[in-house]
């Protein structure tokens, strides 16, 4: 049986790069129907992500596209306001990540859209909140990274700051984002109206940052230092094996005994200052240098069974090369191949969410630009002959 939550739900895609990609990927997964209007020069992911064979689909692209309709357009061209105006019209949802000034120059900002049509549900992402000091700055990952703190953590607890080495800002923005639009549907069936969203970036990350890290500094007066002192421990990584690496991570006072029975340390498992969580909160520092000691008597393989016979959360710690190759994600069948229109054989990533026990049905291979210009303008009501005028101005380009 086939799942699409969002079937009939409409989407115009004004996004580019990752974090509104990643937004609009995820509404599509769930079964709506997604047009991505892309400019001339095409969306920068598709370079800047990458090699791939034509030069035009790099990987990250080719993932975070899937599932969406194609229409090439140069927005500043003459005929491209009508175009604009009947996809507008054709949308439930607009999504945008370009800059503000920049929408409302071409007319397609929040205000102009729904004071026309105040049932559309309109989702601006943007670097940071528009209110604020910092509204209409430019802005990438790493400089949100850098903005909300994360290199900073890396400073606290290993002694240089470093970014995360994925683009951790705009993947969770964009989840967030497509959970916020989903809301927004919601409320619009239950009352006809739509909303106006803005999703920014640095606020939103903050938020997650500080979640974790006001930690003892949430309380007035505070009752210690900012940072969770667990998660900033130089302690705090992989430990290391005979032969490799292993994540373990070990919370509740049973668990904390069976590992140091497991792992030899039984006097330690009868420390007052171990015995419990409010003690090991106290003595915090101590616990996480015996936690994060070596365990390198014992392969990774003869650790991972003796803890999983014991019940602890512990994996191998994975390379790049070998997570795609991991047995569980090969038995789930979370990547396949395919034959992409123009890149040949690929490999395609499923969405990780089972409903009712099924997985949400792939949708189609990221598309070429313009690869669906010509049929979209069609299903816009326009000609045979308007079409071939757009194309021959450049207002509209075909795959």
């Amino acid at each position: 049986m086939s799942y699409d939550l969002l079937n009939g739900v409409r989407v115009l895609d004004l996004t580019a790069v990752v974090v509104g990609p990643a937004a609009t990927w995820r509404l599509g997964q769930y079964g709506a129907e997604i047009i991505k209007v892309e400019n001339p020069e095409g969306d920068l992911m598709r370079g800047l992500g990458g090699l791939s064979p034509t030069g035009q689909h790099a990987g990250a692209y080719l993932h975070l596209n899937r599932g969406k309709r194609n229409i090439c357009l140069d927005l500043k061209a003459a005929g491209a306001p009508e175009v604009m105006t009947r996809l507008v019209a054709w949308a439930d949802v607009i999504v945008a990540n370009m800059r503000p000034k920049a929408l409302t120059k071409l007319g397609l900002d929040a205000d102009t859209i729904r004071t026309k049509h105040p049932d559309k549900i309109y989702c601006l992402l943007t670097g940071y909140g528009s209110d604020g000091p910092y509204g209409g700055f430019p802005t990438y990952d790493s400089v949100v990274q850098g903005a909300v703190g994360l290199p900073g953590l890396s400073l606290a607890r290993d002694g240089e700051p470093r970014y995360v080495p994925l683009l951790i800002c705009d993947h969770v923005v964009g989840e967030i984002a497509a959970g916020a639009i989903m809301a927004a549907l919601l409320n619009r069936h239950r009352t006809g109206a739509g909303v106006t969203l803005e999703v920014p970036m640095f606020e939103t990350m903050a938020t997650m940052v500080l979640q974790e890290h006001l930690a003892a500094q949430s309380f007035d007066p505070p009752v210690g230092p900012y940072g969770d002192q667990r998660l900033l421990s130089p302690y705090n990584k992989p430990i290391k094996t005979k032969d490799g690496y292993i994540a373990v991570t070990i919370n509740t006072d049973p668990q904390v005994k069976a590992f140091l029975i497991a792992t030899g340390r039984t006097k330690i498992a009868a420390d007052p200052r171990f015995a419990s969580v409010a003690a090991r909160a106290v003595n915090v520092a101590e616990w996480f240098e015996i936690r994060g000691a070596a365990l390198d008597d014992k392969t990774t393989d003869e650790w991972l069974a003796l803890f999983r016979a014991t019940d602890l959360a512990a994996m191998p710690i994975h390379s790049i090369e070998s997570l795609s190759h991991d047995p569980h994600l090969t038995a789930v069948g979370l990547m396949t191949q395919e034959v992409h229109p123009t890149e040949g054989a690929s490999s395609v990533l499923r969405s990780s969410i089972l409903v009712n026990g099924t997985v949400l049905d792939r949708r189609s291979s990221s598309a070429p630009k313009g690869w669906h210009s010509a049929e979209v303008l069609e299903e816009l009501g326009f000609s045979v002959l308007e079409a071939k005028a757009m194309f021959e101005q450049g207002t509209a380009i075909a795959g």
